[in-house]
Order: C-alpha cells, then sequence, then structure tokens
C-alpha cells in the first residue's frame, strides 16, 4: 500500500568528494520522500479498478477532485471553489476554480467534468461507483459553472465527489491513465519500475507551485511484514502508513521514529460468497459467523489493533449501532446450526486469502477456529492481482479476508452482481429508503435497521473494523492522523 525513499546510488555517491556527497544526501532529504506500501497498484487510473492501492499514489497528487477529504473526515473545496445545495437535496452547484489546467496543457473547465461524470456512469464504465454516477446529471451553465442533478437524495454525495473514483480526467489523455495518467494535480508520474517502485515528480505547470515542499516521492513496495520493518530501521524508508503492527513497540521506543495510530471507517471481513452452495443457506452462514471468535483474530490478523464490528459498519460513523451481540463467538450454537442445515461434516471449503498480513495472518487464525466446528477451511493464497480478477471479478471463491476501506458502501449489499452475489430484496427497499430519508433522524433509524439486517442474514462474518499503523522519520510533517481514505497527500508533506 505505500512506499520510500529515495536514496542516492553508491555510484553517484562515489562521483564527488565525501564531503560534498553526505551535504547533498542530507539537503536532498528536505525536498523528498520515500514512502512504502504493502501491495502494487495494477495500474494508475482509479476509475478502472478498484484496488486501494491506485488512490493510495495518484489521489491528490496526480489527479484531483471537486472536493477534497480532510484526515478528520471533513469536507473542503478543491477543483470547486464553493457550492450550493438545493432545499430538495437534489441540486448541487459548482463554482469552478479558474486558471487550472491538466498535465498536458489542456484547460481543466464544466465540460471536463461533465466528461469525467458521464464517463463514469457510462455504459461502458468499469468505475467500481458507476451505480452513484448513472443516477446523477451533470449540465455545463459556463465555462465555470457545472450543476449535478442527483436522482436521489445523497447526503454523503460530497464526500464521494472528493473520492478517487470522482477524479476530473481529460478527455483526449483517459484511455492511457492507467500507465501515462493525466490530471491537474501538483506531481505527475516520473518513473514506474514495475514491482519496485512508483516516482513522482513535482509539476512544474502546477497552480501554486510555491506551496509544494516535497519535490521527488518514490512509492517503494514491501509486502513481507519482516521486510517492513527491517526497511524502516534501516532507513530506507521515511514512512510506511499502513504498516504491519508488527514490533510497534520498538518503533515507539525509537526516538528517530514517529508512530501513528489511526482511527479509519475500513471493515475487514470474512467475506462469502452468498452465491455458492451450502453458504446460500443463511444457517450454514451464522454458523461460520458463530464460529469466530473477533477478538483472538484481532490479536492474531492486528497485532490487537481494532474494534470488533457485527455488520459492515463501524463505531463512530453515523447511525452505527452495535449488532456484535447477532452472532457471537458460540461454538456449540455453530455445531448445531451445520447440523440443521443437513451439513454433514467435515464440510471443506476454499480460503482465499491475498498477500496484506492482516489477511494471510487472520486467515491461519479463523481456519483453526472453523476447524473446531468440522470446517476445514482450505487456504489459498493469491496475489493480489488474482484477488482481483478470480475472486472480485470471476466470485471464484468460497471465502476471502479483505478490509473493505470505503467509508460509505453499504450499496454495495444492493448489488446482486457483486462479488459476494448477496441478493435481498428487503435489503434494497431498505437502502433505497435511506438514499431518499432528508431527516437525519429518519436516516440513522433506517442505517440501523440495514446493519440488524446485514447481520441476521450473516451476509459475512464481520471482523473488525481496522486501527492503522504509520511508522515514519520523526523529522517528516504533515502525516494525516485519521485515515477515513486512502490517500497519501504528498502536497501536506514537508522536513522539519
Amino acid at each position: 500500500m505505500l512506499n520510500r525513499r529515495t536514496v542516492l546510488a553508491t555510484g553517484a555517491i562515489a562521483a564527488v568528494p565525501l564531503s560534498t556527497s553526505l551535504g547533498a544526501l542530507a539537503q536532498g532529504r528536505k525536498d523528498a520522500v520515500t514512502l512504502a506500501m504493502t501491495l502494487e497498484p495494477p495500474g494508475l487510473d482509479p476509475t478502472a479498478g478498484a484496488a486501494s492501492a491506485i488512490a493510495e499514489i495518484v489521489q491528490y497528487n496526480i489527479f484531483e477532485t471537486l472536493t477534497k477529504i480532510n484526515a478528520d473526515g471533513s469536507v473542503s473545496p478543491l477543483l470547486a471553489e464553493s457550492w450550493e445545495v438545493s432545499p430538495d437535496l437534489k441540486t448541487y452547484t459548482f463554482k469552478l476554480r479558474r486558471g487550472v489546467k491538466f498535465q498536458n496543457g489542456e484547460p481543466f473547465n464544466a465540460a471536463s467534468v461533465k466528461f469525467s461524470f458521464d464517463r463514469a456512469g457510462g455504459e461502458k464504465s468499469t468505475n467500481k461507483d458507476k451505480r452513484t454516477f448513472a443516477g446523477l446529471t451533470t449540465q455545463v451553465v459556463d465555462d465555470y459553472t457545472v450543476v449535478l442533478l442527483n436522482k436521489d437524495i445523497d447526503p454523503d454525495l460530497l464526500f464521494v465527489l472528493g473520492q478517487a473514483t470522482s477524479i476530473i480526467v481529460e478527455p483526449k489523455s483517459v484511455d492511457t491513465n492507467a500507465t501515462k495518467p493525466v490530471g491537474t494535480g501538483p506531481y505527475q508520474l516520473g518513473t514506474w519500475n514495475k514491482g519496485s517502485s512508483v516516482v513522482l515528480t513535482a509539476w512544474e505547470g502546477f497552480r501554486a507551485p510555491a506551496t509544494i515542499k516535497i519535490k521527488r516521492a518514490t512509492f517503494r513496495f514491501i509486502s513481507d511484514p519482516a521486510a517492513q520493518v527491517a526497511a524502516l530501521l534501516a532507513g530506507d524508508v521515511d514512512a510506511f502508513p499502513r504498516v504491519t503492527p508488527r514490533s510497534v513497540s520498538q518503533f515507539k521506543a525509537n526516538p528517530k521514529f514517529q508512530v501513528v495510530i489511526s482511527g479509519s471507517r475500513a471493515k475487514t471481513i470474512l467475506a462469502i460468497n452468498n452465491g455458492k452452495k451450502p453458504l446460500d443457506d443463511v444457517r450454514v452462514r451464522r454458523a461460520i459467523a458463530s464460529a469466530i471468535d473477533r477478538k483472538a483474530v484481532i490479536e492474531g490478523a492486528g497485532d490487537g489493533y481494532g474494534a470488533p464490528i457485527g455488520s459492515h459498519y463501524v463505531p463512530g460513523a453515523f447511525g452505527y449501532v452495535d449488532t456484535t451481540g447477532v452472532n457471537p463467538f458460540d461454538i456449540e450454537k455453530s455445531k448445531r446450526l451445520l447440523a440443521e442445515a443437513g451439513i454433514k461434516t467435515p464440510l471443506e471449503l476454499t480460503l482465499t486469502l491475498p498477500p496484506p498480513p492482516y489477511a494471510r495472518q487472520g486467515g491461519e487464525v479463523i481456519a483453526a477456529q472453523l476447524a473446531k466446528v468440522g470446517i476445514i477451511a482450505k487456504i489459498q493464497n493469491v496475489e493480489w492481482a488474482q484477488w482481483l480478477s478470480g475472486t472480485y471479478g470471476n466470485k471464484n471463491y468460497d471465502l476471502t479476508i479483505i478490509s473493505h476501506v470505503e467509508p460509505f458502501d453499504l450499496g454495495n449489499f444492493a448489488k446482486p452482481d457483486y462479488y459476494w452475489a448477496y441478493n435481498s430484496p428487503k435489503f434494497n427497499d431498505l437502502f433505497n429508503q435511506i438514499k431518499n430519508a432528508a431527516r437525519p433522524a429518519d436516516r440513522a433509524r433506517l442505517l440501523g435497521e440495514a446493519q440488524r439486517l446485514l447481520a441476521d442474514d450473516a451476509v459475512h462474518g464481520f471482523l473488525y473494523s481496522n486501527q492503522w499503523i504509520t511508522v515514519a522519520n520523526k523529522n517528516l510533517k504533515g502525516l494525516w492522523k485519521d485515515m477515513p481514505v486512502f490517500v497519501n497527500d504528498i502536497s501536506s508533506l514537508s522536513w522539519s
């Protein structure tokens, strides 16, 4: 997910006298940073894929959005200078920032906003938020005024418009954004060494170049937890957001580092393929949920960092209700439910695990727990590209462990073709009511009902809400305290 810092090659250092090379290295650190990420993105176009690693590199750096999501979850202007919302909460009028251009020299204006949103909701769209954009009608008033007409009430729309799926793209360059991204942001792609790193460099044509303190940012990909720790200790990496929680204590005790423990809206789940037998039987899904000791999973997968959840919603979010008591850890109940469903044990299921440590470590814990009720979870470790194509794309799995990091993603349960194949007319009706509830009190009540329904249906084994650990050089300033979305906002960073 993250990356690292630029280090002068040995040959480059040897080419100058030692006294000057050390000085140059120290000086270079003032405007360069290396971050580390667990996963390498499959491409650099966040409208073309669901991998959160894409936004971790490009969002707010190369690409920009009308609004910007801040570390505390608030929304502020970015490419839109201001906006007005109609009394019925369905019409949004945006005044756009003037004097902005794309990195290929083309102007940013209302036409590019309309193109971007029409494309995101179009028939050929691969945008994971296609459904949201399909409900929007974008009207150009003049070059710097655009109106969005929303089919439904969506109190979270301004937040959604700050997410990576809402980037404003330039029509002429859009087909090559995955490898040659063109945006309006302060950075542009320097190099991408597949399997190793991505380098971003400050774009000289940015509208406010004086505000950018970091001129070069290197993102390096390190999936192995031990290697993550070693890279930090060696100084190869300046910051590792969402690093493995392993050995946090040694970094806390080391004055060279700062450790930031961040809250999030992420939901780590044991996703269940509701479309496959016998997992289409709610009794089997409840049996799986009842076999899981969430606290043990949090210890094993997150080194103790996380809050148990009982539905696809996290503590602190608007309308949250505690559903952890709906399917509590109860081995005998789990065995009884399997028997009621006519399941003869041992029941063999595949447990597909992507590379992140929370999945690999958590998978071992859950497989051991399921074995106690007669469910044999056959672990299949896959690379990220395999997970995206086989599990997410083709629904080729029984169980999988994944963190859903989007703050407002209950709507995925209203998509029968989504990778977990949940299809509930009752939930669809509830979600439609949620979208059209104008009064906050009504919306909160309906959100509670939706959470309880997902828990009752045991759509997944809901595990925990993540707490993310960032370990960084103590002199690096501007790191996000909390992570409502997965981004690395390089323009906010500086060296003290």
